[in-house]
């Protein structure tokens, strides 16, 4: 972009939104004082009580054997109760509004999109967000965005 360099993730989604505010969903980072609070934190719930669990379980599952290494049974194991427990959080957080925001879906929703896919297809979690209604709700309308259905069936 004009020499502008940018290398993790986060900073280029939310660098992406910021420039082209009128293309896809309005308002994946919102602009409201309040409503941006919400989507801080929700922001940091997904990097801190989600996605260090969901990235270690990938790790052991799908990426150490990729690289000829063994699992460790034991992580995974530890991950997943953890995650669980983070899940039991998210689920009071989702019986009260619809997102983890508040009732608009924003781009902390959305990032639990790539890792989540990745443990309920190839790392053999298929039930890890069902048994919870309110996030089990939440993540077939997140799984179920179209482009996101358009995404996956690319790949």
């Amino acid at each position: 972009d004009d020499g502008f360099i940018l290398y993790e993730s986060r900073a280029i989604v939310r660098y992406l939104i910021k420039k082209h505010p009128n293309q896809g969903t309005p308002e994946l980072i919102p602009t409201g004082l309040r409503e941006e609070a919400l989507f801080e934190q929700a922001a940091s719930i997904e990097a801190f009580n989600f996605n260090p669990f969901v990235s270690s379980i990938a790790a052991e599952k799908l990426f150490k054997p990729l690289r000829g290494l063994q699992t460790d049974v034991k992580v995974v194991e530890e991950r997943l109760a953890q995650l669980n427990a983070k899940l039991d959080a998210y689920e009071v957080i989702l019986s009260k509004q619809r997102y983890l925001a508040g009732d608009n879906v924003t781009l902390a929703d959305l990032q639990h999109l790539p890792y989540g896919t990745v443990l309920i297809t190839a790392g053999g979690y298929p039930d890890l967000f069902k048994g919870r209604p309110s996030v089990e709700r939440w993540w077939n309308e997140l799984y179920n965005r179209p482009t996101w259905q358009e995404i996956i069936s690319s790949n």
